[in-house]
């Protein structure tokens, strides 16, 4: 087994904003592999976000972010449990962030169960139509629509999003690791983008 000294602990430290016991203790459950310690932090981030899914986020902050000379502004709205934690900088960052991928990714929700059930018809329709032109029969262009639908939520809502600043991660990936650090309820709750001509 390796030994976990100072250095590792403070590399680690830097690099997911963990607190230092919890980076010695995934160092220590890791024998000291930083990529596997990085993946054990996140794990563990998610199972805070599950187990704080159900508590009440009533406090929060409205972040307004404008980007191209005036051209798109967006505003988002991002909740936790206390004022405590709204004023805390690594929540107030995500916001911020949360509001420039808003502005990158034009998102049309924060997730796919709250897509407008005329957008759904109105995708679905595109998908089987194009389906029926390659000769499929209907049971499998349904089958074809609900697959492309999706891959639509995927690229389209929020949360399921690949998150911009790592595209290897979604914006769901990057909450629960903020909630993970932080030990309260955070949620995206709703947004609002306006782009000139449109």
């Amino acid at each position: 087994m390796s030994a976990v000294n100072a250095a590792m602990v403070k590399q680690l430290r830097e690099t997911t904003g963990a607190g230092v016991m919890d980076c010695k203790e995934a160092l220590t459950q890791s024998n000291g592999d930083f990529n596997k310690s990085i993946e054990y932090l996140r794990k563990k981030g998610l199972a805070t976000a599950q187990k704080r899914s159900a508590r009440a986020a009533s406090a929060g902050i409205i972040h307004s972010y404008i980007h191209m000379g005036g051209k798109i502004g967006v505003m988002v709205e991002v909740n936790c449990e206390t004022d405590f934690v709204a004023r805390n900088s690594d929540f107030q960052e995500f916001a911020k962030n949360i509001a420039m991928h808003i502005a990158a990714s034009s998102p049309v929700s924060v997730a796919p169960e709250e897509v407008p059930r005329e957008i759904i018809e109105k995708e679905k329709e595109i998908y089987r139509a194009q389906a029926a032109e390659l000769g499929k029969p209907a049971p499998v262009a349904e089958k074809i629509a609900e697959g492309k639908l999706n891959k639509f939520f995927k690229d389209n809502c929020l949360l399921t999003q690949p998150y911009v600043r790592d595209l290897n991660l979604s914006v769901n990936d990057v909450l629960n690791e903020l909630i993970g650090k932080i030990g309260e309820k955070i949620a995206i709750k709703r947004f609002v983008r306006y782009q000139i001509g449109e």
